[in-house]
C-alpha cells in the first residue's frame, strides 16, 4: 500500500520526537514518541491524568501513537486539505505547540481573521496565495513565525538549539515536498516586497485603464484605442477595483 501524506509527514515528525524521555525541565513530563503523559491519559480517558502510570507512556506502541497524532493534530489543522509541504509545516507546528496556535499563526501569515478554525475562506486564501506566489513563501513565513514564538518561551535556553534545528529541518523538508528544493534563500524583505507588488498589481492595471479612458474623454488621441472605447475602459476599470475590494473583504472574514 502506498504511503499517504499523513504517513510521510508522521515519519518526519517522529524522527524529531524520539523515544521515551522524562526531562525535568520539560513541562510535558514523561513523553514517548512525542506523546506526553497527559495527552495519553486524555486519549485513554483516564482522569485525573496523573492516575496514568509512567510505565504506560514508556510502553506506548506506534499504532496507537499514530492514531493520537491523526486525531489530535493532523485532522484538527485540516492538514489533509493542505498542499504538500504546507501540510508538514503546519502539522509539525501543531504537534510542537498545539493545533490552535499553529492555525492562528497560519491565519496571521495569510492576513485573514485569526480565530483558530480553518474554514472555506481560510482554505481559499491559502489556494489564492499559492496560485499567485507558490507555496515556498507561505511555508517560509509560517516557519519564521513559529521560530519567533519559540524564542520567546522561558524554556528556550534549555531546548532552543533542538527547536531551532527542528524548524530548520522541517522547513527544508516542506520546501522539498512543495517542489522547491532550494533552501529559503529569499530574504524576508524581498518576500514582503513581492507580496506587496502582487497585492497591488490589479489596482495598477485598473488605474492605467481608468487614465486611458479619461484621456479619451478629454480629447487626447490614443491611436491604439477605438473611438468608442473610453466609456468601456472607465467602467471596466471601476469594476476591477470594486471587485478586488469586495473579494479582499470576503477573504478577510475567513
Amino acid at each position: 500500500m502506498a504511503e499517504t501524506r499523513f504517513d510521510i509527514c508522521l515519519d518526519t515528525v517522529l524522527a524529531h520526537e524520539g523515544g521515551y524521555a522524562d526531562h525535568p525541565s520539560d513541562p510535558g513530563g514523561a513523553t514517548n514518541m512525542g506523546i506526553t503523559r497527559k495527552t495519553l491519559a486524555r486519549w485513554r480517558q483516564v482522569s485525573p491524568w496523573w492516575a496514568l502510570a509512567k510505565t504506560e507512556v514508556r510502553t506506548l506502541q506506534l499504532p496507537e501513537a499514530a492514531r493520537i497524532y491523526r486525531d489530535g493534530y493532523w485532522l484538527p489543522v485540516k492538514a489533509e486539505q493542505m498542499p504538500p509541504g504546507l501540510d508538514l509545516a503546519l502539522f509539525d507546528f501543531a504537534v510542537n505547540s498545539g493545533p490552535n496556535r499553529a492555525i492562528r499563526s497560519l491565519q496571521s501569515v495569510l492576513g485573514v481573521r485569526v480565530d483558530g478554525a480553518i474554514g472555506p475562506l481560510t482554505l481559499n486564501a491559502i489556494n489564492t496565495r499559492i496560485a499567485v506566489a507558490g507555496a515556498a513563501g507561505l511555508i517560509d513565513a509560517l516557519c519564521d513565525r513559529r521560530l519567533s514564538f519559540l524564542t520567546r518561551l522561558s524554556t528556550f535556553a534549555v531546548f532552543g538549539r533542538g527547536w531551532s534545528t527542528r524548524v530548520k529541518t522541517i522547513r527544508q523538508a516542506a520546501l522539498r515536498a512543495a517542489g522547491n528544493s532550494s533552501t529559503p534563500s529569499t530574504s524576508t524583505k524581498e518576500s514582503k516586497t513581492m507580496d506587496i507588488l502582487n497585492g497591488y498589481k490589479t489596482y495598477i492595471t485598473a488605474a492605467i485603464m481608468l487614465l486611458a479612458g479619461l484621456a479619451q474623454v478629454l480629447g487626447v488621441d490614443l491611436p491604439t484605442l477605438d473611438s468608442g472605447s473610453a466609456g468601456h475602459l472607465i467602467m471596466e476599470a471601476l469594476a476591477v477595483i470594486f471587485l478586488r475590494k469586495g473579494l479582499k473583504g470576503d477573504i478577510g472574514q475567513a
